[in-house]
């Protein structure tokens, strides 16, 4: 299968290469973390300007008409530089629900924003108890003239503390745990009933806590059938992982590349500890992790748009399970091989390791989506 790249998914990663060599640097990275927002207004803007947050929307939408491979060219940039921008969850996460379920007229009054980086939307599914299930919805959206009432609250809303609008998962009809019933909204941050509580996450990114009372949502505002939204939710959740794994071996790479050249350069008993053999063989075993995790990006990349949903389901699970594995032992080694500084935050290893941690537990840890993988009988072998 060939897997070289396009001229035009060329000049994007050269694009973004550059901007984030230059512009994203550690040390710059934590500047970016301390402005008000949680990330650079200023690196969104160019992200925009380089047309990165068009990438997956159709050319009749103002978008490139690009698809997961691009996303996951620009995912796995961003994982090497660990870029706090809310990316993953307007342009993947939010773009998706508007490219599976939103009208045209609603494509056209939402997408130009998030091309133009002038409004980030964020997708707000999880509630407490849902864990990896996310039928487990209990929010509800009661039907109420010309609109619905949404009640309810949404945890760990990925960058909603600084978002300008949501699509909120409702439940209209059916009972928690029911795949039928399920709307997806268009609410914006000011609704009135709608309040958020943002906090930083464990790996320097942003999220927040919403509590709905009562917010009214026009019909117009509602993506697709109120009660049959449960197919672009699965679509959100495989291209949400397919990024995920992009910028999991992102920031693996960089984590091979930080310890090899560490291991160069700490001496002990007056030679570089790369010359001891059992380190050369575990930075070997990191680097073959490494390559195992990229293999199973491409599946992901390449199956995230899959219309069958089983095929889509497995393939996104198998690279999930390899994705956590691999991330867990690459940044596990980096640590011990690095010694204690491998775990100050002053280092840049352990933010990686931080990463790693949280992109293997969002939708799914390893564990879990092996065991996804069992109840369908593994890969389908065609």
């Amino acid at each position: 299968m060939d897997f070289e790249l396009s001229e035009e998914q060329s000049l994007i990663k050269d694009s973004v290469t550059r901007l984030l060599r230059s512009e994203y640097g550690f040390e710059s990275r934590e500047k970016h973390r301390a402005e008000p927002l949680g990330f650079s207004e200023a690196i969104w803007q160019s992200f925009a300007e380089l047309g990165l947050l068009a990438i997956p929307f159709d050319e009749d939408d103002g978008g490139l008409g690009a698809g997961p491979v691009e996303t996951m060219i620009v995912a796995e940039a961003f994982g090497r530089a660990l870029v706090v921008e809310p990316y993953l969850s307007t342009v993947v996460m939010a773009g998706a629900a508007l490219r599976h379920a939103g009208s045209p007229e609603q494509r056209a009054k939402l997408v130009p924003g998030i091309v133009e980086g002038t409004s980030r939307l964020s997708f707000a599914f999880a509630e407490r108890g849902t864990r990896y299930d996310l039928s487990r919805i209990a929010m509800s959206a009661a039907l109420d003239g010309e609109g619905f009432r949404l009640s309810g609250e949404k945890t760990l809303v990925l960058n909603g503390d600084s978002a300008t609008g949501f699509i909120v998962a409702a439940r209209v009809a059916g009972s928690l745990g029911e795949t039928t019933g399920l709307g997806l909204f268009h609410v914006p941050a000011d609704a009135q009933g709608l309040t958020r509580r943002g906090f930083p996450t464990q790996d320097g990114m942003r999220a927040a806590e919403l509590n709905f009372e009562d917010v009214f949502v026009p019909n117009e505002a509602v993506l697709g059938d109120p009660e049959g939204a449960w197919e672009t939710i699965t679509r959100i959740e495989a291209e949400t992982i397919a990024a995920l794994c992009a910028e999991a071996v992102g920031s693996m790479q960089r984590m091979v590349e930080l310890t090899t050249a560490y291991i160069k350069e700490r001496k002990q008993f007056g030679v570089p500890i790369a010359a001891f053999q059992a380190l050369q063989h575990k930075a070997a075993e990191m680097y073959i992790a490494l390559e195992q995790a990229r293999s199973m990006m491409f599946l992901a990349a390449m199956n995230a748009g899959e219309d069958d949903d089983a095929a889509r389901r497995a393939a996104i699970s198998a690279a999930k399970v390899q994705i956590g594995r691999s991330g867990r032992f690459v940044g596990q080694n980096a640590v011990q091989l690095h010694g204690g500084v491998g775990v100050t935050m002053e280092y840049e290893i352990a933010h990686h390791f931080k990463r790693q941690a949280m992109i293997d537990l969002m939708l799914g840890d390893a564990d879990y989506h092996l065991s996804v993988v069992a109840a369908q009988g593994g890969l389908d072998e065609d």
